[in-house]
């Protein structure tokens, strides 16, 4: 694949940030939007001066013109602290967002990825879950501005794919961690981390036997891009199909940053899913066996260290092993 001119919405953000730099590497022209509400100015210091690298602050709620071959839509909150903040713009982003891109790649001719979430299935009453299930969601509790907005988006993707033919991808993308992940997203890894290394309670909602599937930000990446290329037009799921409770989550915080902070328990919020975990076997069929190569181990202790740096924080000593007299006899 030769270079392209690439336009990522949401592009200062955790993933989009991410997929900037996989984008770059790969010798493409990217231009990011960004109306940093959840995303950072940090996130793409780096690319300041990168000679094939722009960034446009906007909001996707707003009409936007493109000249572009590909399109990635990130521009929406992504952690509960942040989209329950303000959940008339979180559904806005969602639906007026990705219409006036949708409507940019029409007129420029540009494929379009869709960054949809598993919150589509809501709290899930099958177990993985695979592409074809309806899910169980609320359409009126306190997570439904981001769970709709993004059901409502897949819609509309696939309504301009119908009505006008624009080529849509859908990444249906599950819990993805890594650095630049914002220490108080709300998210559970974030929450987790920045507790143990401040040595604060570790705040676990309900008894920590809901599970996750927790996917390294670098895995998601390579899916997204092996997606935006593949002949496959519905949703697919992007995500580890391993499951963690988060209490195994909390434990392995603990071990990794050393920390002796308390688990301390929560009420469970209203509409938290109970288990999510996907099944893959689309996206490994279909986006040349993709799958996460990256163990729950190896990315917390990537992200842990970042999250030491980014809180200006040491790790703690280790206490060298005490010298014994040797004896003679």
């Amino acid at each position: 694949m030769g270079p392209r001119d690439v336009t990522v919405a949401g592009g200062a953000g955790f993933l989009g940030s991410h997929l900037c730099d996989r984008l770059l590497d790969a010798g493409h022209r990217v231009h990011a939007l960004d109306n940093f509400c959840t995303g950072s100015p940090l996130n793409v210091g780096h690319l300041r001066r990168h000679p094939r690298f722009a960034l446009t602050v906007h909001d996707v709620i707003r009409t936007c013109r493109l000249d572009a071959d590909g399109i990635f839509n990130f521009a929406c909150p992504a952690s509960p602290e942040h989209y329950q903040r303000d959940p008339v713009h979180t559904t806005l982003s969602s639906v007026a967002g990705v219409h006036h891109l949708l409507d940019a790649a029409r007129r420029c001719g540009a494929r379009l990825l869709q960054s949809s979430t598993s919150e589509i299935y809501g709290d899930p009453e099958i177990h993985p879950q695979v592409e074809g299930y309806r899910g169980c969601v609320s359409v009126l509790g306190p997570r439904a501005c981001y769970d709709e907005g993004k059901r409502c988006a897949e819609t509309l993707c696939l309504a301009y794919h119908r009505q006008y033919g624009v080529p849509v991808r859908i990444a249906r993308i599950f819990n993805t961690y890594g650095p630049r992940m914002q220490p108080g997203d709300g998210r559970v890894v974030s929450n987790f981390i920045v507790q143990a290394l401040r040595g604060e309670d570790i705040t676990i909602y309900g008894e920590g036997q809901q599970t996750r599937s927790f996917c390294y930000v670098d895995d998601l990446v390579e899916g997204i891009v092996r997606l935006m290329d593949a002949d496959l037009v519905g949703p697919v799921n992007l995500g580890n199909p391993v499951e963690h409770t988060v209490l195994e989550l909390a434990e392995a915080v603990l071990r990794l940053t050393g920390s002796r902070s308390r688990l301390v328990h929560r009420p469970l919020p209203a509409d938290d899913p109970r288990r999510r975990c996907p099944d893959i076997g689309l996206a490994r069929e279909r986006l040349g066996g993709w799958q996460p190569a990256v163990t729950l181990e190896d990315g917390l202790k990537e992200t842990v260290a970042w999250f030491r740096r980014r809180l200006g924080l040491q790790a703690p000593r280790v206490a060298a092993p005490a010298r014994v007299p040797a004896t003679t006899g």
